[in-house]
């Protein structure tokens, strides 16, 4: 949805104040994230929790929630950002910055309730032209999981099919009923 009409600067979108939910910068244009409801906020935590724990301990990779990637003169907040541990930009003390800006090495966007879904595969393929190397669109409604590689068409992955994960990931593997079974709680 958009909620300005008029075009603006993506250094004045910078310096407006954060909103929850999440506002993106797509082409001039000001665009209102949805706010998550229970099946949305279940994925996002259990998924990066997991993305988490098969790769932060050797120092692979990193999964953030809501966090504001600004490239290519874009500003969006992909519901699941994941970076190389080489990539993830630190400050002069060794901590992690907080203005990302450089795309995701993963995005991972999971389509909401009244979300049009042209415009979350939209920010998948903006990402994956500008250096993103794998993108997840999931839907909770037909419970599938469509992949994204560069310089490839998507697949679409149900049941028990293996997701496609980044290659430092090698020895995890998860299924897309492993990801829609954590919608069921005791899983």
């Amino acid at each position: 949805m958009v909620i300005a009409l008029e075009k603006m600067s993506l250094k004045d979108f910078l310096n407006l104040p954060e909103t929850k939910p999440a506002k993106e910068y797509i082409d001039g244009n000001i665009y209102q994230k949805i706010m998550p409801q229970g099946k949305h906020s279940r994925l996002q935590t259990r998924l990066s929790t997991a993305i988490n724990q098969a790769g932060e301990s050797q120092k692979l990779l990193l999964a953030f929630t809501e966090l504001r990637c600004t490239f290519a003169n874009r500003s969006i907040v992909p519901d699941i950002s994941v970076f190389l541990w080489k990539n993830i930009p630190l400050d002069e003390e060794g901590e992690i910055i907080d203005r990302f800006q450089i795309p995701p090495d993963w995005i991972i966007e999971i389509l909401s309730p009244d979300q049009a879904p042209n415009s979350v595969i939209n920010k998948i393929i903006f990402c994956l032209n500008n250096g993103t190397k794998l993108g997840w669109f999931i839907d909770t409604n037909d419970k599938s999981v469509m992949v994204f590689q560069p310089n490839k068409l998507p697949e679409i992955k149900y049941n028990n099919d293996n997701l496609t994960v980044l290659n430092v990931l090698e020895n995890w593997q998860i299924t897309v009923n492993d990801l829609f079974n954590w919608l069921k709680l005791g899983n």
